[in-house]
């Protein structure tokens, strides 16, 4: 009998050894799991001769040129992976912390609210799950006030990371911790129905990806159908002035921008600039209340909760036609007590309702708004 027993230990114990002893090689990967048809940051492949999966990640922040980061769901366990573009965890992710709250809705949209084991800013975080569940997910801060004890108490599969104009401070750490990372990067993203589609990857990273490729679908064909219905000739069209001076400077979106995109899909024309992708670039003062007055539709005013507020930053402003006949819409109809907007939240994985509100407030119909409420 400690014949056996040893000899079962001895084959335990090689059997440990072999694992992830394979180099990784991406090369392995050459089936193809998720290709998006929206998206353009991300790709799933997996390997033939297992069933593990790679999330190939690229430029997921703003200005990145040529950044890609990989994730490995090594099912096999059998790779080593190794450099700091490369993370790996060995099964779909259980315990997620969360550095984006457009992670947390993406997590929401999938059914996988329990996978939320962390977040940052959680007063910010309109999601019902995290709000009802607050005293069993961990806040760990943001920017520069990360904690990092907490993090480890909280015993993560992964970090879901946000960078902004480069890479996240938090990268070092947590490689120094063991903590696998990988960034998302639907924000960059300049398609509306390009940032949703990014909860395919997530679904990827929770074990359903099935599930998430049924929501999103559903999300695009009621998302396409609406913006067949509200199709008009540029002559019909009202025009959409959008955001407000600040310090000094008022940013326009470029023709490709996210919010230049649903607006033109839900029959509008925003004043736009020449610009690439989903970037936005200060005008002019001048030239930006030019357009401010021509505009019939005036959208996403800042933090402005009535029409007083608006006009009391700029006196000016009350001579705007959109002012003057109360054609102004701002994207806080869903706020935390503490200003967490839900546009940004939950709005990132439904374009559709965006659509939806956009599409009632430029064709003057008589519907409730969701993001949306109408500035009086």
């Amino acid at each position: 009998m400690n014949r056996i027993v040893t000899y079962l230990l001895a084959l335990a114990i090689c059997m440990g050894c072999a694992a992830n002893t394979t180099p990784f090689d991406a090369a392995l990967f050459t089936e193809v799991i998720y290709t998006p048809k929206h998206a353009s940051g991300f790709e799933i492949r997996g390997c033939k001769e297992d069933n593990s999966t790679l999330i190939t990640v690229k430029n997921p922040w703003q200005g990145a040129q040529d950044v890609e980061q990989m994730l490995l769901i090594d099912r096999s366990g059998r790779f080593k992976a190794e450099g700091t573009n490369i993370q790996r965890i060995e099964k779909e992710a259980r315990r997620i912390i969360c550095m984006s709250s457009s992670y947390v809705a993406m997590l929401s949209a999938i059914d996988k609210q329990e996978c939320i084991a962390g977040v940052s800013g959680i007063d910010f975080i309109s999601d019902e799950y995290v709000v009802t569940n607050r005293q069993s997910i961990g806040d760990v801060g943001y920017d520069n006030n990360i904690n990092y004890e907490l993090v480890l108490a909280l015993d993560p599969d992964l970090v879901l990371l946000y960078g902004v104009m480069g890479a996240s401070g938090m990268e070092s750490k947590l490689r120094e911790l063991g903590i696998p990372y990988l960034y998302l990067g639907e924000y960059v993203e300049s398609s509306p129905l390009g940032k949703a589609e990014w909860m395919v990857a997530m679904g990827e990273i929770t074990g359903a990806r099935q599930k998430a490729e049924e929501q999103f679908a559903s999300i695009a064909e009621r998302y396409t159908t609406l913006a067949k219905e509200v199709n008009l000739p540029d002559e019909q069209r009202k025009q959409v002035m959008l955001n407000t001076p600040y310090r000094d400077s008022w940013f326009i979106p470029s023709e490709q921008n996210y919010m230049a995109r649903l607006i033109r899909d839900a029959g509008g024309k925003p004043f736009t600039i020449e610009g690439p992708g989903n970037s936005s670039q200060p005008v002019d003062m001048e030239q930006a209340y030019i357009w401010a007055s021509e505009a019939d539709v005036w959208l996403n005013v800042g933090g402005c909760n009535s029409l007083e507020e608006l006009t009391r930053q700029n006196p000016k402003f009350a001579d705007v036609k959109a002012v003057r006949e109360m054609q102004v819409y701002n994207n806080n109809g869903r706020q935390t007590p503490q200003g967490g907007s839900d546009f940004w939240e939950s709005g990132v994985v439904r374009p559709d309702v965006i659509l939806q509100d956009l599409a009632t407030i430029l064709q003057g119909r008589n519907e409730d708004l969701y993001y949306y409420k109408q500035l009086k």
